[in-house]
C-alpha cells in the first residue's frame, strides 16, 4: 500500500495530468461509476427488472392503511405499510400529501423508525439517525401555503381516495390503497402516475446480521436479499462505512401519452431526454445526478456534472407537465418510452407513447412536487415560486467577460485591457483565477505579481469595468495563515467520520473545507470579505466559485466521501447536490455584507456546482468544456435545459476551455456565445492566449462584429433576464416552449428565440458551414425577417437556407408582431452606455401589429424593489383592425409595471434626459410610399411632426421605415400616430 502523502501526491498530480490539453485521455471513466458500480442503483434497478419480469402477478408490496387516511387543511396524511417477503412484520412509512394553493402537489414518505431515531448506527458513529429532511431549507424560499379549502373523500368499497384541487378545481388526485398508487388527473385525464409499474422501494432499516455462525449456534438463515453493498462499499480506493445501512428509495413516474421529457440537467446531451435501458440510440445507463469535477466531458452522455436541478418535464401538443424530485442524495433516473396503438392493425400509425421514468436516491426522503400545467409557463411559474426566480444581474454581468487561468501580473491585466480599447473592442470584466493568489491561499494577492491590486482596478474603472476573482472553498493548509487558522479553532470544517476536520488534496495541496451548512460558518465567511478584511478588494471585485461540488483530488470520484460529516451531524451523501449553493449562497450573503446596508448592491457571483434555488444567487456555466465543434454544438441544448430549470443566467466558456481552437471555430463560438445569457470566454493555463484581438484578419472582425451585436442588444437581453427574475420564463426558450403544438419543433435544440423579443437564433455548429437550415414552425400568416437585412420568410413547417458567411453574423430572424429596444453607439463598455439613447426594432405582422416591452433600472442596486425603475409596454396597431391595411397605425408607449414612490420618482427624474433617438419599422405598408412625417404626442408635451423615410425592399427584403428622433422619454408615455 502506498504511503498516504504519496498516494495524494500522486492524485494530484495524475490529476493536473490528465487535466493538460495535450493528454491523450479525455475524461477518465474509472474514476466515476456507472450504475453496475453503485450498490443502491444496482439494487433499484433489480427491484425493477423483478416487478417488470413478473408481469400481472407482481404486486407491490406497499399499502396505504385506510384507517390512517385524513383529509384536512389541505393535506392528506396516511401510513404506509410496507410487507417484508417471508416475514409478517411490516415497516411503517409517513405519508402526507399537500395540496398547494398554486395548484401544485406534494408527496412526502418518510420511514418511522428513523424518524424517531429508534435505529442503532454502526461503528459508534455520530451520524444523525433520521432520513434528511434538511434540502427544502436550502432549495425552498415559497410556494407552500396549503389550499385548506381543498377536501377528499373515500370511495368506499373500491379503494381508493379521491381529491379535487387547484385554482378551479380542474386537477384530481387518486390515491389507490392496495398496492398504493397515485394518478394525477387534469380535466379528468391522466397526466402522471406514481408507483403504476410497483417500482416504490424505500430501503427499510435493518440492524446487521452475523452470518458467520458461532460455535455451538445453529447458522443464520441465508438472506432472502443481496446484501453485498448494503453495510460497506469500496470505489477508488475509499471505503464507505455507511453507518444506517441500506437506505435508498426509489419510485416509477409515468407520463402517459407524452414522448418527450426536458430537463434535469446537468448533462452533456439532447434536450429531449433519451431512454436509458439500452436499444436503438438509446443509453445504456440511466441519467446521473452526482455533482462532480468532470474535466473535458464527453458528449451524448447521461454521465454526471457538475450541477443537479432534478426538475423533469413532460410535453405532448398543447399541454406540459412536471415533476420536482426534492433529494440532494446522489440520484439516478431511468427512461423507457413505451408506443400504444388503439389499432392492433396500424403498425404503430397514430398510436401514443408513454414515458416511463424511474427515480432512486441513496438516501433522504421521497419528496416530489408534481405540476400539471397545463402550458410550459405554468410550470416555470410555480416551479420558481418554490425555489425562487433567477437573480437580476447588474448590468455589467451582461456583457462580456474576458478570462484565462491566468493573467500573470496587475500589468498583464492593465495590457490586456488596453489592447481591448485599441481594437475598439468592447467588454465589461476581466478575471483571476488561483495564480493572483499568494501560493493558493485565498483572500491574499501574489505581492511580487500583484503589487498593486487597488491601482489595477482604478484602471479598469476608468472605463467603467470590474474585476472578478475566484475563491473555492479548499482553504490551503498551511502555518502563519490565519484563514485556516480560525477555520480550524473555531471548528467551521467538514468533518471526517470520526468527527474530526476532514484532511484533502485539491489545488492548494493538503487542505481542509468550510461547512457552508454551518451558520456560525456563514458568518465567518462573510466576515472574510469585508474590505477592510480583504486588502486589494473594491466595490468592483466580484466573485467566482469554483471546484464546489466539492472536487477533493484524492478523493472517491474526486470529490468527499459520503460519510464525511456536516453541521448537525448529516452525513455527506444526504447534502451532496446542495453543498455548491450552501457555498455560492455563502458568497452571496458576503458580497451583500461589504457594503453599506443603506446602499447595498446586487452581488455577481459564478458558480460551478448547483442545484434548485442556486439561481437565485448568480450565474452558472458548463464547466471544463473542450475547444472542439462537438462541444460547440453541445452547449446549446445544455443551456436550454438549464433556462427551461429556472436557471437562465447560464453561460459556457467561448473557446473551450480545454484545448486550442482553430480560428473558425474561435470566431463561431464568438457568434454563438454572443448569444448565451452569460457570455465569457475562457482558457486553461497551458492553451495559447487567444485574446479576440490577437485572432488577426479575417477573424478579428466577425469576432468584433459579434461583441458590438451583443452589447447593441443589452437592453433586450436585461430585459429578458428582469422577466426570468418575475416570472421564471426563460431568457432562451426552446421551439416547444414557445410553440407548444408544432410537434416538429419538439426535440429540436439547435435553434432558440430570446425572451420575449421575437428574435430566433441558430449559430453556425459545423465545422466549414457557410448556411444554416433553419426551422420555421407552422404559424398561418406569421412572417420572419432577416435582423440584418431584412429579407422575409413565412413560417410554413419547414426549414430555410440561410446564408452564414464567417465573416457575417450569427443567423438571426425576428418574428413578425414583436418590438424590442436596442443601443446603436458603440461603446468600450456597458457603463458608458447608460444614458445612451434607444432605438426601437419593430417588425410588424401581417396584420400590422407588434408589441414588445423595456425594462430599465440603475443596473446595480436593490432600488428597483422600490420602484426606481421603468417598465415600458411598446403597442403597434391599426385603429381599424378590420382594415389595417388602410386605417391610420399608431405606436404608443404605455406603462407595464410602475409604483408611486419616492425612489421610482427620483429615478425617473434621473432619466429624463434618455430618449428614444430612432424607430424602425420593419414590414412597413405601402401605403406610407408617399408619407414624410408623423405625429407625436408626449405626455406633458405639445404635439409635433418629426419625419419618416420610407424605403421599398427589393427581391426578398421587406419595406422598412424609419422615424428619426421623436425626442420622445423613454421613461414617459407617448404615442406615434402613421
Amino acid at each position: 500500500m502506498l504511503p498516504s502523502s504519496f498516494g495524494v501526491c500522486l492524485a494530484l498530480a495524475t490529476y493536473v495530468w490528465f487535466a493538460l490539453p495535450g493528454s491523450v485521455v479525455a475524461v477518465k471513466h474509472e474514476n466515476f461509476k456507472t450504475c453496475e458500480q453503485s450498490g443502491f442503483c444496482t439494487r433499484n434497478r433489480a427491484y425493477a427488472d423483478k416487478a417488470t419480469a413478473s408481469g400481472s402477478s407482481w404486486t407491490s408490496p406497499y399499502n396505504l392503511d385506510p384507517k390512517t387516511i385524513s383529509v384536512k387543511n389541505g393535506l392528506l396524511t396516511g401510513t404506509l405499510l410496507k410487507t417484508l417477503e417471508g416475514r409478517s412484520e411490516t415497516v411503517r412509512l409517513p405519508l402526507t400529501i399537500s395540496f398547494l394553493e398554486s395548484g401544485v402537489a406534494r408527496v412526502t414518505v418518510d420511514e418511522e423508525k428513523r424518524q424517531k431515531g429508534e435505529i442503532e448506527l454502526r461503528h459508534g458513529s455520530p451520524a444523525r439517525k433520521e432520513r434528511y429532511n434538511g434540502v427544502q431549507d436550502w432549495a425552498i424560499v415559497g410556494g407552500l401555503t396549503v389550499d385548506t379549502k381543498v377536501s377528499g373523500a373515500a370511495e368506499q368499497g373500491k379503494g381508493k381516495t379521491v381529491v379535487q384541487y387547484g385554482r378551479k378545481k380542474t386537477f384530481t388526485a387518486v390515491v389507490k390503497h392496495a398496492p398504493f398508487s397515485i394518478d394525477f388527473l387534469r380535466d379528468d385525464e391522466p397526466q402522471i402516475k406514481f408507483n403504476s409499474k410497483g417500482f416504490l422501494n424505500m430501503e427499510h432499516w435493518r440492524a446487521k446480521i452475523d452470518r458467520e455462525p458461532k460455535e455451538g449456534e445453529p447458522a443464520p438463515p441465508e438472506p432472502i436479499e443481496d446484501e453485498s453493498t448494503w453495510w460497506e462499499e469500496s470505489f477508488g480506493g475509499n471505503t464507505d462505512s455507511k453507518p444506517k445501512g441500506p437506505e435508498s428509495l426509489g419510485l416509477d413516474i409515468t407520463f402517459p401519452g407524452y414522448e418527450h421529457v426536458y430537463g434535469v440537467p446537468e448533462h452533456a446531451g439532447p434536450m429531449s431526454l433519451k431512454e436509458t435501458r439500452g436499444g436503438a440510440g438509446a443509453y445504456e445507463q440511466p441519467y446521473r445526478l452526482y455533482n462532480s469535477d468532470v474535466f473535458e466531458y464527453e458528449m451524448d452522455t447521461p454521465m454526471t456534472l457538475y450541477g443537479a436541478i432534478p426538475l423533469m418535464q413532460a410535453h405532448r401538443k398543447d399541454s406540459t407537465v412536471g415533476v420536482f424530485w426534492l433529494n440532494a442524495a446522489e440520484t439516478w433516473i431511468d427512461i423507457v418510452k413505451t408506443k400504444t396503438s388503439s389499432n392492433p392493425l396500424s403498425l404503430g400509425i397514430g398510436g401514443t407513447t408513454d414515458t416511463q421514468t424511474h427515480w432512486f436516491s441513496e438516501s433522504g426522503l421521497l419528496d416530489v412536487f408534481v405540476f400539471l400545467g397545463p402550458a410550459p409557463q405554468d410550470i416555470i411559474k410555480r416551479y420558481s415560486e418554490l425555489t425562487g426566480y433567477s437573480q437580476l444581474p447588474q448590468q455589467f454581468a451582461l456583457g462580456y467577460h474576458q478570462c484565462r487561468w491566468n493573467y500573470v501580473t496587475d500589468e498583464d491585466v492593465k495590457d490586456v485591457d488596453r489592447k481591448f480599447d485599441k481594437h475598439s473592442i468592447p467588454y465589461d470584466v476581466i478575471w483571476l483565477d488561483i495564480e493572483y493568489t499568494e501560493g493558493k491561499k485565498y483572500f491574499t494577492w501574489d505581492k511580487d505579481n500583484f503589487p498593486n491590486p487597488i491601482g489595477m482596478q482604478k484602471h479598469l474603472d476608468s472605463h467603467g469595468r470590474k474585476l472578478v476573482i475566484i475563491v473555492d472553498p479548499h482553504i490551503k493548509n498551511e502555518g502563519n495563515y490565519p484563514v485556516v487558522d480560525a477555520l480550524k479553532s473555531q471548528n467551521f470544517g467538514i468533518n471526517n467520520k470520526e468527527n474530526s476536520i476532514f484532511e484533502g488534496w485539491c489545488w492548494p495541496g493538503s487542505s481542509y473545507w468550510i461547512d457552508a451548512f454551518n451558520p456560525s460558518a456563514l458568518a465567518w465567511w462573510k466576515s472574510l470579505f469585508a474590505y477592510a478584511n480583504f486588502p486589494g478588494t473594491t466595490p468592483s471585485t466580484f466573485l467566482w466559485n469554483d471546484m464546489n461540488e466539492p472536487s477533493v483530488f484524492n478523493g472517491p470520484e474526486t470529490t468527499m466521501p459520503k460519510d464525511n460529516l456536516h453541521f448537525g451531524n448529516w452525513e455527506h451523501r444526504d447534502v451532496h447536490n446542495v453543498n455548491g449553493l450552501t457555498f455560492v449562497n455563502a458568497t452571496y450573503e458576503a458580497l451583500l455584507a461589504r457594503d453599506d446596508p443603506k446602499h447595498p448592491r446586487r452581488p455577481f457571483v459564478l458558480t460551478r456546482s448547483f442545484y434548485a434555488g442556486s439561481q437565485r444567487v448568480g450565474a452558472m456555466w458548463t464547466g471544463d468544456n473542450l475547444a472542439s465543434w462537438d462541444h460547440l454544438e453541445a452547449s446549446i441544448p445544455m443551456l436550454l435545459n438549464q433556462n427551461i430549470a429556472g436557471f437562465s443566467f447560464s453561460g459556457a466558456d467561448v473557446g473551450g476551455f480545454f484545448g486550442n481552437p482553430s480560428k473558425e471555430l474561435l470566431t463561431r463560438w464568438y457568434q454563438a456565445g454572443a448569444f448565451y445569457p452569460f457570455f465569457r470566454g475562457h482558457a486553461h493555463i497551458d492553451s495559447r492566449r487567444r485574446e479576440p484581438y490577437l485572432a488577426g484578419s479575417p477573424y478579428v472582425e466577425p469576432i468584433t462584429q459579434a461583441l458590438r451585436l451583443r452589447y447593441s442588444l443589452l437592453p433586450a437581453w436585461y430585459t429578458a433576464l428582469h422577466t426570468a427574475s418575475t416570472t421564471g420564463e426563460p431568457a432562451m426558450r426552446p421551439m416547444w416552449y414557445v410553440h407548444p403544438s408544432d410537434e416538429a419543433g419538439f426535440a429540436l435544440d439547435d435553434q432558440f428565440y430570446v425572451g420575449d423579443t421575437g428574435l430566433l437564433v441558430k449559430p453556425v455548429l459545423k465545422e466549414g458551414a457557410t448556411t444554416v437550415d433553419m426551422y420555421l414552425p407552422p404559424s398561418p400568416g406569421t412572417v420572419y425577417y432577416d435582423y440584418f437585412n431584412y429579407e422575409t420568410y413565412t413560417g410554413a413547417g419547414k426549414t430555410v437556407q440561410l446564408d452564414a458567411p464567417l465573416a457575417g453574423h450569427t443567423p438571426v430572424l425576428m418574428r413578425g408582431g414583436h418590438i424590442l429596444a436596442r443601443k446603436e453607439r458603440p461603446r468600450k463598455s456597458s457603463a458608458l452606455m447608460k444614458w445612451d439613447p434607444y432605438t426601437l426594432v419593430i417588425a410588424l405582422d401581417n396584420n400590422f401589429s407588434a408589441r414588445g416591452s423595456l425594462y430599465v433600472d440603475d443596473g446595480e442596486s436593490f432600488e428597483f424593489q422600490k420602484g426606481a425603475y421603468i417598465h415600458r409596454r411598446f403597442r403597434f396597431y391599426p385603429s381599424d383592425e378590420a382594415s389595417p391595411a388602410i386605417s391610420p397605425l399608431f405606436l404608443r408607449s404605455e406603462v407595464d409595471t410602475s409604483q408611486d414612490t419616492k425612489e421610482a420618482k427620483a429615478f425617473l427624474k434621473t432619466m429624463k434626459d434618455v430618449r428614444v433617438e430612432k424607430i424602425v419599422i420593419i414590414g412597413a405598408p405601402e401605403a406610407w410610399e408617399s408619407t414624410t412625417e408623423v405625429t407625436v404626442r408626449e405626455d406633458g408635451q405639445k404635439e409635433k411632426t418629426v419625419s419618416l423615410m420610407w424605403r421599398r425592399g427589393d427581391g426578398k427584403r421587406a419595406n422598412w421605415a424609419v422615424v428619426r428622433d421623436p425626442g420622445v422619454g423613454v421613461g414617459k408615455g407617448w404615442q406615434v400616430e402613421f
